[in-house]
């Protein structure tokens, strides 16, 4: 607008519009360009303030060692999800047993090592909360009102109610079911055409993990789930339980309620399934169903708090679920290695034959079946169990959040200047029994698979064992019964201290089953273990994984 036109007060002239026009054009366009500019380097520019805050703010003295990272929020997600053992051992190698790195967003302390594992696993669940740290991941998939969307001492009576369950009388009565279920596979799964065709020249062969996923949900039903869980499994079912699945991935740890369909399934398939289980619940209730007293879901109607109330029909429907989705995951990765490395390896696949013949020979020339007790005392086959959880425990890091400041105890850690170190309240802290297991200052040949390092009563296997069981040692009851800690030992596949695993006996039976099935009826072989897969929740062997087959004996 011109001066004249301010002056006597009258609207502009064209003249003025276009020239106002023309400035207000020019403004935008150079607004644009600097916009448009600052888009494109603003990833560069926040890269370099991320750097330079880094490298120019001194970390405080009692704050342990932080892990560079190039990119804020994202921080070291990448190399910890691609290799988490290679990135901490590298990390470890620079930093020591205590250090921190970002993870999208989150703050993670690190404490590796033996000493590490009883610093996080071994500490008072008022500070190191477990379920602070995974309710998020677990209750969309488990359900609400157990586990970890209850307090501590709930879920620990919880736990109890399942070890009731784990009887061993309830564990006498799985070996013939877990086998039964087998050789029915076997004999009808389109996997083992050739196993079927009854031809010891023939090689078949297939895919270790699909294998595995199928029969570990069809034992686990046939043995905790009860029988009205086993008919149910039809391809309705499974389709549910692929949806209920899809939401225990890491993309669901890191982000819970994300708006996309496999989060929609989710809800809906854990619905239908949490329905399914009452139903089974309803109908014992009211007497239309029988003969299921071995089973899980009896053991649980029968289970009350200490102040005297009974579980209800949700409740154990959820820890049904738990039961079924963390048992599943873990025991058919436990598994599949199991057969791979017994399969990349005759003289060990034929020296447990031959302890099968040893043991169970009859006058006929046939294999019958072990027993519950006999199975725990099969020396080469207990020793192939624990050197494959040793090489490929299922989890290989378990987090806590952290709820006060926490001193991390001189002898961890290099002390501070000041003297010590201190884990800040709303960090995450991370144990990870996977390296002190893979430890080469540990154990000998840290990363070969060698069953025969068990046999030795005197070396560092069996030593670390009688550390983690300690069974002339000191006991703790955290609420379901007492147990040894096991928080200092280099190996502990199950995990350790309160959120020990209760279930190891019946992982121990399930797998030793397994293997010795397969063996009695198949050799096996394959050229090479598959590398580790760590994109997954629990540590999967990479594809290609099948394993050729070959029948042992005509029918």
């Amino acid at each position: 607008m011109s001066f004249t036109s301010q002056l006597n007060g009258t609207f502009p002239s064209s003249d003025d519009w276009s020239g106002y026009l023309v400035q207000a054009q020019t403004a935008i366009q150079e607004h644009s360009r600097l916009i448009t500019i600052l888009l494109i380097n603003a990833p560069i520019i926040v890269i370099i303030l991320n750097v330079v805050r880094q490298l120019v703010i001194p970390r405080r003295a009692t704050d342990p060692p932080t892990i560079f990272h190039w990119l804020p929020f994202i921080g070291s997600a990448i190399s910890y999800g691609n290799d988490p053992l290679n990135f901490f051992f590298e990390c470890q190698k620079k930093y020591g047993d205590v250090f921190t790195f970002i993870l999208l967003g989150r703050r993670v302390t690190v404490a590796l090592g033996p000493k590490g594992n009883n610093f996080v696993l071994g500490g008072k669940s008022t500070v190191f909360n477990a379920e602070d740290a995974y309710t998020h991941l677990t209750t969309p998939v488990f359900g609400k009102e157990v586990v970890y969307d209850v307090p501590n001492e709930v879920f620990m009576e919880q736990k109890k109610f399942v070890k009731v369950g784990l009887s061993t009388d309830n564990l006498r009565a799985y070996v013939g079911m877990i086998e039964d279920e087998i050789d029915e596979f076997l004999c009808h799964d389109p996997n083992f055409r050739t196993f079927q065709q009854n031809d010891i020249n023939e090689w078949g062969s297939f895919d270790v993990v699909k294998v595995m996923q199928e029969i570990t949900i069809l034992t686990a039903s046939r043995t905790l789930q009860g029988k009205e869980v086993r008919e149910g499994l039809n391809k309705n079912f499974a389709d549910l339980y692929n949806d209920l699945d899809g939401g225990f991935t890491p993309i669901n740890f890191m982000f819970p309620n994300l708006p996309l369909p496999s989060y929609r399934r989710r809800d809906i398939a854990h619905k239908k399934v949490s329905e399914f289980y009452v139903n089974i619940i309803q109908q014992r209730r009211n007497g239309k169903t029988t003969d299921h007293e071995h089973d899980m879901i009896a053991a649980l109607m029968q289970q009350k708090y200490r102040n005297g109330r009974y579980l209800n029909d949700r409740e154990i429907a959820h820890m049904m679920i738990a039961l079924l989705m963390a048992g599943q995951h873990t025991s058919s990765a436990s598994g599949s290695w199991a057969l791979l490395h017994i399969a990349a390896n005759p003289d060990i696949a034929e020296a447990l034959y031959e302890e099968q013949v040893k043991n169970f020979s009859t006058p006929d020339g046939k294999l019958r079946s072990p027993t519950y007790e006999e199975l725990r005392d099969l020396p080469l086959l207990d020793s192939v169990i624990r050197e494959t959880l040793r090489v490929h425990p299922p989890i290989h890091s378990i987090m806590r959040y952290v709820r006060d400041d926490v001193p991390v105890p001189a002898t961890l850690s290099a002390p501070s200047k000041d003297g010590i170190y201190i884990v800040p309240k709303g960090n995450y802290v991370l144990a990870s029994p996977a390296i002190s297991q893979a430890d080469p200052a540990v154990w000998k040949n840290a990363d070969k698979w060698q069953p025969y390092r068990w046999n030795d009563s005197e070396g560092v296997a069996a030593q670390a064992f009688k550390m983690y069981v300690d069974e002339s040692g000191e006991k703790i009851d955290y609420g379901f019964g007492a147990v040894s800690k096991g928080t200092e030992s280099p190996y502990q596949p199950f995990g350790a201290g309160k959120h020990r695993c209760i279930g190891e006996q019946f992982a121990y039976l399930q797998l030793g089953t397994l293997i010795v099935t397969m063996i009695r009826n198949m050799q096996l072989k394959i050229d090479k273990v598959p590398e580790q897969n760590y994109h997954t929740m629990i540590t999967m062997p990479k594809t290609p994984r099948n394993i050729s087959y070959r029948r042992r004996k005509f029918d």
